[in-house]
């Protein structure tokens, strides 16, 4: 597929990194200690509403600044750099207040030549990201006679043209239905990774940040409740399986009798609830070994990502 879209490397081990940032609006304290780390990749953004993360994305992007604390992209302080910087950021926000009257192409152009490229480039590279996200056709058409769905891709088309190194996405799918969520969360994934752009979005949506993310970042009471890559945060809960050939019954004894619950699922043992994997595991290999049982798999218990949610945010 043609795109002419490139992005740049970066040397940076953390695209975005945030240090004790506070942030109020008035007496309203929305950030009181938000430290976190975002590494390069697809990183989603989670919280309840209300939680920060729309000031955040503007902190990202400039708009606002640190009450105190650091917050840099790339290195640098978003509300103090220059042009060069905002060259390597898109955005797409969560509203659908764009120009009606405009056709695509025009729009996405528009938007390139802010962010620094020639007429000429900037024309190159709207078709390109029109053709991308789906549009190619439709390029010519008014904004304004187009879906939601339409509506969404020229967003989505109008942060990536200009060659961002990182692009941040506000609800990206909000107004679409299950195909075009579909459609749309591929579009990013690809964006992620076949085009090495570093990707944060934001979404109520925890499934959706669960196919498509690589790590997460969930903000609650102003500061950071957990963050890191899904897969790892999602097996820190406690509790463990193990996955037996025989001799359920027996090992279930045996690791009750040490004073861990065990519930028998088929072929499987759910052990424990608030012990850690690395507590659990002597005391499960020494019952298996004492009831004489077969093991096939041993491992934490791994949570879907709406229960890390909920026991981070409310827990």
């Amino acid at each position: 597929m043609k795109t002419g879209i490139a992005s740049q490397g970066e040397a940076a081990a953390s695209v975005i990194s945030a240090v004790s940032v506070t942030k109020r609006w008035g007496d309203n304290q929305v950030f009181s200690d938000l430290t976190a780390e975002i590494p390069k990749g697809i990183t989603g953004l989670l919280g309840s509403n209300g939680a920060g993360k729309t000031t955040l994305f503007g902190m990202l992007l400039g708009l606002h600044e640190c009450n105190s604390g650091q917050l840099t992209v790339f290195g640098e302080d978003p509300a103090t750099a220059g042009p060069e910087f905002r060259q390597r950021i898109g955005y797409s926000p969560e509203h659908h207040d764009v120009p009606t009257d405009l056709a695509a192409q025009d729009f996405v152009r528009h938007i390139a030549e802010i962010h620094g490229l020639p007429k000429r480039e900037a024309t190159t590279r709207a078709s390109d990201a029109l053709w991308l996200v789906g549009l190619g056709e439709e390029r010519a058409r008014p904004i304004g006679t187009m879906s939601t769905g339409q509506r969404q891709r020229v967003k989505l088309a109008q942060a990536i043209a200009h060659g961002p190194s990182l692009v941040i996405l506000d609800e990206p799918t909000d107004g679409l239905d299950p195909v075009q969520r579909d459609d749309m969360l591929q579009l990013i994934r690809d964006i992620g990774t076949k085009y090495q752009i570093n990707v944060v979005l934001s979404s109520h949506l925890l499934e959706e940040v669960e196919r498509i993310a690589d790590n997460i970042v969930i903000i609650g009471e102003g500061k950071v409740a957990a963050a890191g890559p899904i897969d790892v945060l999602r097996a820190r809960s406690g509790g463990a399986i193990a996955v037996l050939d025989d001799g359920h019954q027996r090992v279930a004894a045996a690791i009750e009798g040490r004073g861990i619950g065990v519930r028998i699922d088929r072929n499987r043992l759910i052990i424990g609830r608030d012990e850690t994997i690395e507590v659990l595991a002597p005391i499960v290999l020494e019952s298996i070994a004492e009831a004489d049982a077969s093991l096939r798999r041993f491992g934490p218990v791994s949570q879907s990502l709406e229960d890390l949610f909920l026991s981070e945010v409310d827990g």
